[in-house]
C-alpha cells in the first residue's frame, strides 16, 4: 500500500482534489486529523495559493465532554469538521483514509500548560513539546487517538511525535544556527529535565549535560552523548526509550479497544536517543501494523535506517519509507524512482509520500511516474 499525505484543506473546497490525489496511484492518503501550526502553499485550491495556520489545530469538532485538562484548539481558516469532509470525498474517489495524528507536537497546549513542556538541563522550556512523562500529557494523547477513531472513523492511523519531542525544531524564524551545535549537543539539549522527567535519571546527569553543552571552544567536543554522560548513559537512555514505549502502548491499547482491526503505524526512528516526529523504536514493537522510518535525508543512511527497522520489525510488520517529494529534492521521476527502489531493497514495502498538497504539478508528476516506473 502507498500513502500520499494531506491537509484536509487540501480537499475540502476542492472539488477536483480526489481525482488528482488518486491519479498519483496510492491506495490511500494520509490525512491530518491534528497537526501543529504552519504556513502551508496550496498551489490547487480554488479559493487560496497561501493559508497561514498559526496554531496546532484539531480538524474534527472539538466536543468539550470528550476531553480532560488538557483541550486541542479549533481552526478558523477551514472548517472545524474538515477532515470528515475531506475524508468523505477521499473514499468516494476510491481512497482508504488514514488518521495522521501529531500526538506530542503541540505549542497551542504546550504555551497554555508550561508545567507540561519539555525543559532542557538549562531550564529553558520548549512550549512546542508536550513531555509524556506528565500523566496529563498521556491522557491526552489518549483522548485525541479514541475521539480520532470514534468521531473520524478512518481506514487506519498512522502516529506521530508518539514520545518526546527535542531541541530540533522549525521554528519561526529559527535562530539557532551559529551556535555551531552539532548532532550531539542537539540530542543533548533534547533530553528533558521536567518535574516529572529529572528525578528519574542517575544523580549528576545535568551536571554532566550543562558541561558538555558549554565545553570551552579548544576542548574537543565529545564525540558521542555516551561520552558525554559516561557511565550514566544506559540509564539515561532507558528512560528516554520507556518513556515513548509507555505512550505507545497507552496509545495501541486505546486504538485496539475501539477498533480491534484498525492497522495502526507508527513514524519511528530505531536510534534510541532519537526525539522529534519518528519516536524511538530501538527495540521494535510487535503491536504495530506499520513501521515508518524518515526518508528526508541522505539516502544511504536512509537505507539503512528502514533495514534497521527491518530487522527489528515481528512477522506481517511492513516497513513504510516517508519520501520526501519536497525541495531540495529536484522534481525528477527517474531520481525518485532510482530512490524508492533502494529503499524497497532496503526492506520497503509501501511509500508513504509526502506532501501531495504542497508540491507543484511537476512535483505531483514526478511522484507518479516514479510510482509507475516502479509497477
Amino acid at each position: 500500500m502507498n500513502v500520499a499525505y494531506v491537509y484536509p484543506w487540501d480537499v475540502a473546497g476542492d472539488p477536483a482534489a480526489p481525482d488528482r490525489i488518486a491519479s498519483l496511484g496510492v491506495e490511500a492518503v494520509a490525512l491530518a486529523a491534528s497537526y501543529h501550526s504552519t504556513r502551508a502553499a496550496t498551489p490547487y485550491h480554488p479559493d487560496h495559493r497561501v493559508l497561514d495556520v498559526p496554531y496546532p489545530a484539531f480538524y474534527l469538532p472539538v466536543r468539550p465532554a470528550a476531553w480532560g485538562r488538557l483541550v486541542p484548539a479549533s481552526p478558523t481558516w477551514t472548517p472545524e469538521d474538515a477532515f470528515l469532509r475531506a475524508r468523505d470525498e477521499l473514499r468516494a474517489a476510491g481512497l482508504q483514509v488514514h488518521a495522521w495524528t501529531v500526538l506530542t507536537h503541540n505549542s497551542h497546549v504546550g504555551a497554555a500548560h508550561p508545567d507540561l513542556v519539555v525543559r532542557n538541563a538549562f531550564g529553558d522550556a520548549y512550549p512546542y513539546a508536550l513531555c509524556p512523562a506528565h500523566d496529563d500529557v498521556q491522557e491526552y494523547c489518549e483522548r485525541l487517538v479514541r475521539e480520532i477513531l470514534t468521531a473520524g472513523e478512518p481506514d487506519g492511523l498512522i502516529l506521530e511525535a508518539c514520545g518526546p519531542m527535542g531541541f530540533a525544531h522549525q521554528s519561526v524564524h529559527e535562530k539557532t544556527a551559529g551556535a555551531d551545535w552539532g548532532p550531539v549537543h542537539g540530542d543533548l539539549l533534547s533530553l528533558c529535565f521536567c518535574t516529572a522527567c529529572a528525578p528519574r535519571y542517575p544523580a549528576g546527569v545535568r551536571d554532566m549535560v550543562v558541561d558538555a553543552i558549554d565545553r570551552p571552544a579548544a576542548s574537543a567536543p565529545p564525540a558521542s552523548i555516551e561520552e558525554a554522560l559516561g557511565d550514566t548513559a544506559e540509564a539515561v537512555r532507558e528512560v528516554r526509550v520507556a518513556l515513548s514505549a509507555s505512550l505507545r502502548t497507552r496509545l495501541l491499547a486505546a486504538a485496539r479497544e475501539i477498533a480491534p482491526d484498525l492497522p495502526v503505524s507508527l513514524h519511528a526512528n530505531p536510534d534510541p536517543w532519537a526525539a522529534g516526529a519518528f519516536a524511538a523504536l530501538p527495540e521494535g514493537d510487535p503491536g504495530l501494523d506499520v513501521l515508518v522510518g524518515n526518508c528526508w535525508g541522505d539516502p544511504a543512511s536512509d537505507a539503512a535506517r528502514l533495514s534497521r527497522l527491518g530487522e527489528l520489525a515481528s512477522p506481517g510488520q511492513r516497513v513504510g519509507a516517508y519520501v520526501l517529494g519536497l525541495p531540495p529534492r529536484p522534481a525528477d521521476a527517474s531520481l525518485l524512482a532510482e530512490q524508492l527502489r533502494a529503499y524497497a531493497k532496503a526492506g520497503a514495502a509501501e511509500f508513504h509520500l509526502y506532501h501531495a498538497g504542497l508540491a507543484s504539478p511537476a512535483r505531483l508528476g514526478a511522484m507518479r511516474e516514479a510510482l509507475r516506473h516502479l509497477g
